[in-house]
């Protein structure tokens, strides 16, 4: 089977890496959020050369048209774009692949990350089992990562008027503004969410607040209102009320819906301890500029947002105070005029300063996206320089890049590396020369993810070579392990930026 090259358009940055390839259209231009996604933005590419794993042979999978997606099978990019098998998850079982995706870690690496929006986003015939289980998982994972937006209008697509998956539309119309919208459904069609709360809070919002009231009296005579969320829903429809009383206190885990309510008694919850996906709302220009860098910088570092946006709350304004957010925002503007100045000395040390506090954040990959290009062009020498190549060995252009390396061992080994051709003799470093060994050979899965290839389940073992390197946590030889599987099946592309990350990011630690 050949995997043909793919282009995601999600929310994470990269690109295919082989001159050859040629780059399918940009699909579903209608959806906004797809629109906002720069080219250069976009996840990572299958290699486009035919994959080789040794003794491992991966099936041969007859392509066709989906036609009209099943629930299931619903995804926003189809396999003509992703270049992926319409059945990778055909032979595998909803309940296997949601406990895989429960192991997932909540920071993989960049390019670990950008495959997992792959796999959530393709269009694909769905898994043995509960279709609409097996949805629900790649939502409840989508909105792990903040990623609001896609998870929304997946299930856009599925037809979400229905009781197994109206709760998930309602959370995620909240979420992503649309709450008007999922209430007049929900009015229309009382059953298919029971949930008294919701049930209340839309008839309120659409302007029949003398029902929402009597529907919130029977409650409480019946008992069904106690605790917050019978003050929070009282406050709510007593406008009156809320301007003479405390706040009732939120809980460890307020719903989507319980973020609305407080924010509508004017008592919005800060969402810095929340979950990613309520991090979205501090970009709605409802907060202070602190508050929209710290949201945008806990969604990029999660894959949910593009670098772009970050690069533009940085620069909005000059910083007016110093510390945390203020001195990233500082560095950032002062690479930036130093760039535009086109002084190498100045732009040097802009440089490290920039670089050593994003880092600090863990936002070396999103930083990379943003400056790889300026730096390309900054004539840096010495240490300098060097820093400045193993930054655009984290952009798409990594090959590019490895075409001119630095003199010194090390960034050669990386160059080496970024070809697909490491030099082991250039490093003393043990974990490098593990994780080279990893692309020094024919490309071969690991022996389990091997027994999933040969029955069928392509997906399946894609998904556990990722999610094996994601949990390494600094285990070189799992690492190889997951980058021999991922380079079998023709993910050559990921398997190298998922190398040169580890490396060149576990230097920077």
């Amino acid at each position: 089977m050949r995997i043909e090259p793919i282009l995601l358009a999600a929310l994470f940055a990269a690109q295919g890496a082989m001159a050859e390839q040629q780059i399918a259209p940009r699909p579903l231009s209608a959806i906004e959020w797809l629109d906002q996604v720069p080219v250069e933005q976009r996840p990572a590419a299958l290699a486009a050369e035919p994959p080789v794993a040794g003794n491992v042979e991966i099936p041969q999978i007859e392509m066709t048209p989906l036609g009209d997606a099943t629930t299931g099978a619903v995804g926003l990019l189809p396999p003509s774009v992703t270049g992926l098998p319409a059945d990778i998850w055909a032979s595998s079982t909803a309940a296997d692949l949601a406990a895989l995706w429960n192991k997932t870690g909540t920071q993989p690496p960049a390019a670990i990350q950008a495959l997992y929006h792959t796999l959530l986003l393709a269009e694909a015939e769905p898994p043995r089992g509960d279709a609409d289980a097996y949805l629900r998982t790649r939502i409840s994972v989508l909105r792990r990562y903040g990623a609001v937006e896609p998870a929304f209008e997946l299930l856009a697509r599925a037809g979400p008027l229905r009781p197994a998956l109206f709760a998930d539309w309602f959370d995620l119309s909240l979420l992503n503004g649309a709450e008007a919208e999922a209430c007049a459904d929900l009015r229309a069609a009382p059953g298919l969410l029971n949930d008294d709360a919701a049930q209340i809070y839309c008839t309120a919002l659409t302007g029949d607040w003398r029902t929402a009231a009597l529907l919130f009296d029977t409650g409480r005579a019946l008992g069904s209102w106690s605790g917050p969320r019978s003050d929070l829903l009282e406050q709510f429809l007593d406008p009156e009320m809320a301007d003479g009383a405390a706040p009732p206190a939120p809980t460890d885990d307020p719903t989507p819906l319980d973020f609305l309510l407080f924010e509508a008694i004017g008592s919005p919850l800060p969402t810095r301890g929340l979950p990613a996906a309520f991090a979205m709302a501090d970009l709605r220009g409802t907060v202070g500029w602190k508050a929209e860098i710290e949201a945008a910088e806990r969604l990029t570092r999660a894959g949910a947002l593009a670098p772009g946006r970050l690069m533009a709350l940085y620069t909005r304004q000059r910083p007016s105070a110093s510390g945390g957010v203020w001195n990233r925002a500082a560095a950032v503007q002062d690479l930036e005029a130093a760039l535009k100045e086109g002084d190498p000395k100045r732009t040097g040390s802009a440089l490290q300063s920039a670089w050593d506090r994003m880092g600090n954040e863990g936002l070396e990959v999103p930083f990379a996206l943003m400056f790889g290009d300026a730096l390309e062009t900054a004539d840096l020498e010495g240490a300098a320089g060097a820093l400045a190549f193993r930054i655009a060995l984290l952009t798409p252009e990594y090959e590019t890049a490895a075409a001119t390396p630095p003199a010194g061992a090390e960034e050669q080994f990386l160059a080496g590396l970024a070809l697909g051709r490491p030099d082991v003799s250039l490093t003393d470093a043990n974990d490098a020369q593990v994780i080279a060994g990893a692309f020094t050979d024919p490309p071969k899965a690991a022996q389990d993810h091997a027994r999933l290839i040969e029955q069928g389940k392509l997906g399946e073992a894609i998904l556990s070579a990722a999610l094996q390197f994601d949990s390494a946590s600094g285990d070189p030889g799992e690492m190889a392990a997951a980058l021999g599987t991922l380079r079998a099946v023709g993910l050559e592309d990921t398997a190298r930026r998922a190398a040169l990350q580890a490396l060149i990011l576990d230097g920077h630690e």
